[in-house]
């Protein structure tokens, strides 16, 4: 956060995020997961919709956090990391969930919802690969980083 003109604290939002690849795959992803809520809120078990539903709050908070470039200021975690435990775990879990409303639908809403689910679920594998390839373990992570590290030795 940076004073604004009045000396009140104002939040930096960084609209380059939501331009990146990064920012438009959260959005698409964020857009698959409220049409497969909304598709199974309206023809499927409770169960369905819920998880879907959180899963859509949870990518909503990450993008926000990422937005509002709080991942600087909470460096309590490392905000990479979780995103990339969140997009496998979902990943799976939509593969599953998707695939039972798939095979036991009722209601075409319920198939619907499936296989947007399905896209949602590719959505969130690419996430975590685009992610994870990202991470830097035990590399340096640019490369004034690299001269400094080969100037120590």
């Amino acid at each position: 956060m940076s004073e604004g003109q009045n000396g009140n604290p104002s939040v930096d939002v960084d609209v380059a995020f939501l331009k990146s690849k990064r920012g438009i795959l959260k959005v698409a992803e964020m857009v698959t997961l409220l049409v497969a809520f909304v598709c199974f809120a309206v023809a499927s078990p409770p169960a369905y919709s819920a998880a879907t539903g959180l899963e859509f709050l949870i990518t909503l908070l990450l993008l926000l956090l990422y937005v509002l470039r709080l991942n600087k200021r909470l460096t309590l975690f490392f905000w990479p990391l979780v995103d990339v435990f969140n997009s496998v775990f979902a990943a799976a879990f939509f593969i599953v969930l998707s695939l039972m409303a798939v095979t036991s639908y009722a209601v075409a809403g319920s198939l619907v919802g499936g296989i947007v689910g399905l896209l949602s679920a590719g959505l969130l594998c690419v996430d975590a690969y685009t992610l994870f390839k990202n991470i830097t373990f035990n590399k340096p992570r640019s490369e004034s980083q690299a001269i400094q590290s080969q100037d120590n030795k």
